[in-house]
This record gives structure tokens, C-alpha cells and sequence, in this order.
């Protein structure tokens, strides 16, 4: 389909995609062998009716091929000009950091970027993760900003979730003290004239080494509403305000507030 939809105007975006996921061979299949990322790579290209891919991400680390495997694998397609950038997803930071030596030992191009799962409810990687980014300089694109939806003021205490959402398939209740917090976020939002989801968005790019964010849609009405999210830039007040509603302390240890990079 995106294939379909970008002929006649592939130069005028960046095309972003994955490989290492499941893709029928099971768990024991090696999917960051050079053998698998070949193979990924040309049916990738193949569907997205593409010459070349400009960002292509290594879904999860594969505890069965060495880092030096997947990067050397990687570092040809970049040779050949079939992508233009590599990315990794689900990495810890001592993953990155082993990937990045590796790719300085041999004279390689590392890793450009991190999708992890990252929202104002799951704050895991400020711990590690995105300190060792800006560290090495590894741009950060999260996946889940908006927390499955919870972080768009939709869902509403006593009330079912709205169907079609991914709270509604999973089935499971949303706690008290989630909806506490979702319930001060609204309020947050109100307050300063802004959504919900300008807040778990704009929120998130003002964390260092953020570049963007991956919100999924369902509607061209959300793909608007996700960009302009984009738009808010908190204060230092509100980010403290923040952190009082979704504590670092609780949700995940916190990182060093952009009030400190100026």
C-alpha cells in the first residue's frame, strides 16, 4: 500500500521500517544474521516499490548472532546504497554501548537512532537508556507516546474504553492510580488551553535526544491532532508539574530536566 501511495513521490519523504521481527521462522531463527537482514532487506524494498530505504531499524536484539554480525550486515547496505541510515529498537543501554564500540573497532557507521517504548506513564529508559543516547549522540524516536491511548483524555473513569482502541482489545481494567494521573492530565491540559495529547507528546520532545515521536492513527483526524502535538513546548513549571502527576520517582527514575542543557 505505502508503496502504491509514494510512486511518483518517493523523493519528497523519509522512509523509515524494520526488520528482525517474527516473520514465520520462530524464535530459534537468527534474525540478525546477515543471511536474515539480506533477505529482509530486498523483500522490504520489494514491497515498498523503493531503490532504497533511509532508515532501517533492527526490531530487537538477537541473542543468538553476535552485535558484530548484525552491524558488519548492515554496514553493507549502507555500502550499497539500498538504506541510507540504521537504526536499533528495544535496546538496553549497555546493548548500545556494545554496539557502538563494535561499530568504532571496525571502522563502521553506527547506529543513528533508538525506537523503545517511551510515555509520560512508562518512564523506564530516562534511567539509562536515553542518557547513554545523548551520550553517543543517538536520536530517539519512541514508540507508545500516547500510552495505547490512555494519554489522550478518552479514556474516562467509570466509563468503558471507546471500541476499536487498544485498551478496549486488551481487556484489562485500568487502575485507580493510572486514572488518577489521567484524570490530573486532563486538567493539565485544560488549564493551559491544549490536549491531552499535545501534552504526552510535546512533553516527550522536550526530553534530550528526543527527535520524534511514533504515535499511531487511525484517522486522518488523529494524524493531525498527533502532529500538532508537536507544536507544544513546555516550560520548566510545566515539566515540574508534570513529574508531580507522573512521578520519575514511581514510573521510572528521572534524567536531567532540559531547564539544566540551557
Amino acid at each position: 500500500m505505502l508503496g502504491k501511495v509514494l510512486r511518483g513521490r518517493r523523493n519528497n519523504v523519509v522512509l523509515a521500517t524494520k526488520f528482525g521481527s517474527d516473520m514465520g521462522g520462530g524464535e530459534s531463527e537468527a534474525r540478525g544474521s546477515r543471511e536474515y537482514i539480506r533477505e529482509a532487506v530486498k523483500a522490504s524494498l520489494r514491497r515498498l516499490d523503493t531503490d532504497w530505504i533511509d532508515l532501517y531499524q533492527f526490531h530487537r536484539p538477537d541473542p543468538l548472532t553476535p552485535i558484530e554480525e548484525t552491524l558488519g550486515a548492515l554496514n553493507e547496505l549502507l555500502d550499497e546504497g539500498l538504506v541510507r541510515e540504521i537504526g536499533s529498537s528495544n535496546f538496553s543501554a549497555d546493548q548500545l554501548r556494545e554496539a557502538a564500540t563494535v561499530a568504532a573497532t571496525n571502522g563502521w557507521r553506527p547506529f543513528a537512532s533508538l525506537q523503545n517504548k517511551y510515555s509520560l506513564l512508562e518512564r523506564e529508559i530516562e534511567h539509562e537508556v536515553l542518557p547513554e543516547c545523548e551520550r553517543l549522540g543517538v536520536a530517539v524516536l519512541p514508540y507508545f507516546p500516547l500510552a495505547s491511548g490512555l494519554l489522550t483524555g478518552k479514556h474516562l473513569r467509570g466509563q468503558p474504553a471507546p471500541a476499536g482502541s487498544r485498551i478496549a482489545l486488551r481487556g484489562a481494567p485500568i487502575d485507580d492510580a493510572t486514572l488518577d494521573r489521567l484524570e490530573a492530565l486532563v486538567v493539565f491540559a485544560e488549564d493551559r488551553r491544549i490536549t491531552p495529547t499535545d501534552v504526552a507528546i510535546g512533553a516527550l520532545l522536550a526530553q534530550p535526544a528526543l527527535v520524534s515521536v511514533i504515535a499511531g492513527a487511525t484517522s486522518a483526524e488523529q494524524v493531525c491532532s498527533n502532529a500538532a502535538g508537536a507544536r507544544w513546548s513546555p516550560s520548566l513549571e510545566d515539566l515540574a508539574e508534570l513529574d508531580t502527576i507522573f512521578p520519575p520517582g514511581v514510573l521510572g527514575a528521572s534524567v536531567p530536566r532540559q531547564a539544566q542543557r540551557s
